[in-house]
């Protein structure tokens, strides 16, 4: 480690010796100091504390040496000498102003010497502990060899700088207000470079948490000395009236001003400093500042104005603001309506569509029960037909055969001799025309039975076509025992304890809550071979188990776990603790008597007793063995005053007759519209995507398509397939190509595109598959037999009831409810029945399959669909664009250059946009996150970026919008 040249000692016994009166009369003390002045005194000493070692500077500033002090004292010293100094001059450029009173230049330097006065710099007392007075100061600096006061307190300055930059020393500092007072009162100082030195450091002060408050107490104080009417008034007016233009003191002062205004996080205290400066001309001379040719200066201002609050434009933001939330409410307010009407309209379109696809499908059984019969009748008529050409074919053989007959008597009757005739020939013949006219007159009417003549009778009749034998019904299943449905729940046995154990206050689901869930899974009861309960009953037993008798038992489950809100009763209870304590909080619940609570369940008043306290009073109801201890109780004569309030109240209820059927109705009562409105949509969805899917012709031509592909990548291994099921649509994703760019679905849905394209909107044709993918037709017709169930009670309470008062709620529900029951139950049939020939119709079970596993395929085939083609389409593009640049490749070179170009051009002026754009707020500095080098960290970073908050480009950007807008109206004005 490089050793330092001197130890602090050394410089602060000099130090020292120039601030005590008695050594400008001490030799040996004149000789300490020796041949270097005080300024070259401080210049190594701000040297070591720069470059040394950080120990040498906590050596300096620890308790035995306290450097700090000494030097603070020495700036006041060496302030006050320079005050001094300031006085003198001044006394002496009064004089010489009187003496020549009628000059123009003496008098305005007489009007600037009172303004200074006014002002305050030019009359400050400094006190002064311990140094020389006034008078002899003179003579203590020349016999000690010291500088110039300037020069000293510039240099004091920089070690406070150096000293600052320590970690340590910045927090000695900051904890030294008289530290930040001196530094502050060296604005006095007339070299500007000093005032810039200053300035600075107080801005960087400023950034540290707590060091606003400081800085502010440090010009009050420089207020308070300097005789000023307004704090910061010196400060402005060596910024606004400044001898020589200096910019090292400019910027410094401008950002010491935005830093001190806008680094305060209340708002109303930054509006309050930042008048301040208002009211010292601050906004009018930045006004004439704005168009400096210095590049720091501007931007200080820049970054000043930017922060600046305008009170005005906040007010109007404000109000504009407050319009724009009852404007964002009242359009919110309207997009619920919409939206509920929307609903409304959907519901209603819904029940429409589902009422007309009903109608549709009954008269489509209607046509095919008409081509039936037209079926049957044209059968019909080609039975008859054939029966009338086979008379027609044996009329004609009759006919043959009585001709060939009548040919043979004539030659007969040729060969016997004349005037004789063969007996009987006359009437044969009479005959034999006779059935020559009935057989002619056959061929509209069939002939009846032919009596028996000479000629042999004709063959029978063909026999009729066998009339169709009707199918048997399919035979019942036979009786017995029926397999427990999916999802039940096994009855859990109860443990049996050693101990009485404490309970858990939750909400327990019943066996049909469980059905669907995580906990239908879960199997508990085998847990008990692997966990150690008999532990687990030692480490939380509160007392021995036991059933609770009477009240009179000793074994009570209240006295022995006492609690905060129910300690030991003083009456009796018939009630188990744990019902005690819940009867107790529902009837807190309740918050009615129980005459009141009585009435409105014998006149099932829904208004009295809301579904809430209805559904309450249910699990109030008194058990079989609670009523039958009451009853005894009251048989035994004992005074019921002495039971508890919960007991009196549960007393009470069990004279109500049938109060759980009552309690029953009410609910079923309260809850039926509701179940109504939510099943009824259920169905409708249904209804309408099934019959949509089932004759959706594109759908169809699609899975046609689909097929075609598969049987052509499977027949040669598989053999061919006369269809598939619909879940095999989900492994068109999986089948990928020799590249695995793409699947076997990218590649049929370009194939769709190309050669079927009135195709590509099949799912036009598939109404409301998405609604029917979450519906369960299982669970609504477990719904409809609770309906159901619970409308069947109603009818009994109704008629138990008669007519009287007491019905008149009641019959009023079955009234208005039975035929939508009805109807319900009607459309859920209807929906039944078409999902069962939707599904039978894409060859699946309805057996095994649901809606809500048959739909969710289409529904995922579809959005496959989608993808797959957006897919394509972007595939198609890129291979568009690098063929494109293929066949131009020299043209484009050279357009793609002057594009780049101005791209390069574009992206450099965003990148500058965006990183003026993108101000990041200077978040303030912890006092114990400070560390070695922060100071000099800070100043080089406000030299880089000046503050800015973070609010501070929105109202740049919106006063620059102001100020382009103001600048066309004066154009179009002058124009």
């Amino acid at each position: 480690m490089v050793q330092a040249k001197d130890p602090p000692s050394y410089y602060l016994n000099k130090l020292k010796t120039y601030l005590d009166p008695k050594a400008s009369r001490s030799h040996r003390k004149r000789k300490m100091v020796g041949e270097s002045t005080s300024t070259q005194v401080l210049r190594d000493l701000e040297i070591s504390l720069r470059t040394n070692h950080i120990e040498w500077v906590r050596e300096f500033l620890n308790e035995e040496n306290n450097g700090l002090d000494v030097l603070i004292d020495y700036l006041s010293f060496r302030l006050g000498m320079m005050r001094h100094e300031q006085r003198i001059a001044e006394s002496r450029s009064a004089s010489e102003e009187k003496l020549n009173p009628g000059s123009p230049s003496s008098t305005l330097n007489y009007q600037n010497s009172t303004l200074d006065r006014t002002n305050g710099h030019l009359r400050m007392s400094l006190d002064i502990s311990d140094s020389p007075s006034l008078k002899r100061r003179s003579k203590h600096v020349a016999k000690l060899n010291m500088g110039e006061s300037k020069d000293d307190i510039h240099v004091c300055i920089m070690c406070m700088r150096a000293i600052m930059n320590n970690k340590y020393g910045f927090n000695m500092v900051i904890q030294h207000r008289e530290a930040i007072n001196c530094i502050s009162l060296s604005l006095i100082h007339k070299r500007l470079r000093t005032k810039a030195l200053v300035l600075e450091l107080l801005a960087a002060i400023c950034l540290v948490k707590g060091g606003h408050e400081i800085i502010l107490s440090a010009f009050d104080n420089f207020k308070e000395i300097c005789h000023e009417k307004h704090r910061f008034e010196t400060l402005m007016n060596y910024f606004l009236n400044y001898d020589v233009f200096n910019i090292e003191f400019m910027v410094a002062c401008m950002q010491f001003v935005n830093i001190i205004v806008h680094s305060v996080e209340n708002m109303n205290f930054r509006v309050h400093l930042q008048y301040e400066f208002t009211a010292l001309n601050l906004d009018s001379y930045l006004e004439k500042l704005k168009h400096t040719e210095s590049e720091e200066l501007q931007v200080q201002i820049s970054a000043y104005l930017d922060n600046v609050f305008d009170v005005a434009a906040l007010m109007e933001d404000s109000e504009t603001k407050t319009a724009a939330l009852e404007k964002v409410a009242e359009l919110e307010d309207e997009v619920s309506q919409l939206h509920e009407r929307l609903q409304d309209f959907e519901h209603q379109a819904l029940e429409k569509m589902a009422h007309l696809e009903t109608e549709l499908g009954q008269i489509r059984q209607e046509r095919d029960e008409l081509v039936e019969i037209k079926r049957m009748a044209d059968e019909e008529v080609t039975t008859l037909r054939r029966v009338v050409q086979h008379h027609e074919q044996e009329s004609k053989n009759r006919q043959s055969m009585f001709e060939s007959k009548i040919a043979e008597l004539e030659n007969v009757s040729k060969t016997l001799p004349k005037g004789k005739s063969m007996p009987g020939i006359s009437d044969v013949l009479k005959n034999n025309a006779e059935e020559i006219t009935s057989s002619n007159s056959s061929v509209i009417v069939p002939p009846p039975p032919p009596a028996p003549v000479i000629a042999p009778p004709p063959p029978p009749c063909p026999p009729p076509p066998p009339a169709k034998v009707p199918s048997a019904p399919i035979p019942p299943p036979p009786a017995g025992f029926m397999q427990a449905p999916d999802g039940a729940m096994t009855i859990k046995r109860k443990v049996q304890t050693k101990y009485k154990l404490p309970t858990i206050n939750w909400i327990a689901l019943k066996p049909n809550q469980v059905r669907g869930t995580i906990f239908n899974e879960l199997d508990d009861d085998k847990l008990h071979n692997h966990i150690d309960f008999h532990d687990f009953e030692e480490r939380f037993k509160i007392g021995i188990a036991g059933i609770v008798a009477n009240g009179n038992s000793e074994i009570d489950g209240l006295s022995s776990f006492p609690s905060k809100k129910f300690k030991k009763p003083e009456n009796v209870t018939l009630l188990e603790h744990t019902r005690l304590r819940n009867i107790a909080i529902s009837r807190r619940k309740l918050e009615m008597p129980v005459e009141k609570v009585i009435n409105a369940v014998n006149m099932l008043d829904l208004k009295q007793l809301s579904l809430d306290n209805v559904e309450l009073l249910q699990r109030m109801v008194p058990t079989e063995p609670e009523t039958k201890a009451y009853r005894d109780y009251i048989n035994e004569k004992k005074n019921i005053n002495l039971l508890t309030e919960e007991d009196k109240f549960l007393l009470q209820l069990t004279k109500v007759e049938r109060i759980s059927v009552k309690l029953s109705v009410m609910s079923y009562i309260g809850n039926f519209y509701d179940n109504l409105h939510l099943i009824t949509p259920q169905i409708h969805a249904i209804i309408s995507a099934s019959n949509s899917v089932k004759h959706s012709k594109k759908l169809r031509s699609v899975l046609e398509i689909v097929l075609a592909f598969g049987n052509y990548l499977n027949s040669s291994k598989r053999g061919p397939a006369y269809g598939f099921k619909l879940q095999s649509l989900d492994s068109l994703l999986d089948t990928k190509s020799t590249d695995k760019r793409m699947c076997l679905l990218h590649y049929i849905v370009a194939t769709i595109r190309h050669k079927f394209p009135e195709l590509m909107n099949f799912e036009s044709e598939l109404h409301y598959i998405e609604k029917a993918a979450f519906v369960s037709l299982e669970n609504i017709a477990t719904d409809l037999q609770e309906l159901e169930k619970g409308m069947e009670s109603v009818r009994k309470e109704a008629d138990l009831r008669g007519k009287g008062a007491q019905s008149l709620v009641i019959k009023d529900f079955l009234q208005n409810s039975e035929d939508k029951l009805r109807k319900l139950k009607s459309e859920a049939k209807t929906a039944q029945e078409a999902f069962r020939e939707c599904v039978e119709f894409f060859a699946e079970s309805p057996r095994t399959t649901d809606a809500n596993t048959f739909f969710p395929l289409l529904v995922r085939f579809v959005k496959a669909f989608k993808v797959a083609d957006q897919e394509n389409e972007q595939r198609r593009r890129l291979e568009l664009a690098a063929q494109n640049a293929n066949n131009k490749m020299n043209e484009d070179v050279v357009k793609k250059n002057k594009i780049n170009q101005k791209k390069q051009q574009d992206a450099l002026i965003n990148e500058l946009k965006h990183k003026t754009k993108l101000v990041k707020e200077k978040k303030l500095l912890q006092q114990d996150e400070v560390y070695n080098g922060a100071l000099e960290d800070i100043l080089l970073e406000l030299k880089s970026e000046p503050y800015r908050r973070a609010d501070a480009v929105r109202r740049s950007h919106r006063r620059r919008i102001d100020s382009n807008r103001l600048s066309k109206t004066m154009e179009e004005f002058e124009i």
